[in-house]
C-alpha cells in the first residue's frame, strides 16, 4: 500500500509541477505592456506556481498538521488560480480559450484531488473541516 501512496505522490508532484510551467508559459505570452495583463500575469503565476511549491512542502512535512497547513496553501493558492484564468477568460485578455480552458480544468482537477487528501488527513486527526 505505501508504494502505491508513494507512486501517487510523485506523479501528482510531477502533475502540479507541469500545472505551474503550463501556467507560467501562458504568463508569458500575455501582452506585458498592458496594465491589466500585467497584473493577471503576476498573480497567476504566483498562484500557479505556489500550488506546486507548497504540495512538494506538504509531502516532506514533519507532522500531519504541518501537512495540513500545507496542503491548505495549495487548496487556496488552486483556487485563486482558478480565479485568475477566470478573469483571463472573462475579460477576454487572452484569445487561446481552449489553452484558458485546459489550464482551468487541471487546476480545478488539482485542487480537489488535494483538498480529498487534506479531508482524508483531517479525519485520521478528528479535526472538523
Amino acid at each position: 500500500m505505501a508504494k502505491i501512496e508513494n507512486e501517487f505522490v510523485k506523479v501528482f508532484k510531477k502533475r502540479t509541477k507541469k500545472f505551474a510551467i503550463d501556467t507560467l508559459k501562458l504568463c508569458d505570452e500575455l501582452p506585458y505592456n498592458q496594465n491589466s495583463t500585467r497584473i493577471i500575469s503576476n498573480q497567476l503565476g504566483r498562484s500557479a506556481s505556489s500550488v506546486a511549491a507548497n504540495y512538494r512542502a506538504a509531502c516532506v512535512s514533519r507532522s500531519d498538521k504541518e501537512f495540513v497547513s500545507k496542503v491548505s496553501i495549495s487548496i487556496e493558492e488552486g483556487d485563486e488560480s482558478c480565479f485568475w484564468l477566470e478573469v483571463l477568460d472573462e475579460g477576454d485578455f487572452y484569445s487561446d480559450k481552449g489553452k484558458i480552458k485546459d489550464l482551468l480544468d487541471e487546476a480545478d482537477q488539482i485542487t480537489r484531488v488535494i483538498s480529498r487528501s487534506r479531508q482524508t488527513m483531517w479525519k485520521k486527526l478528528n479535526l472538523k473541516p
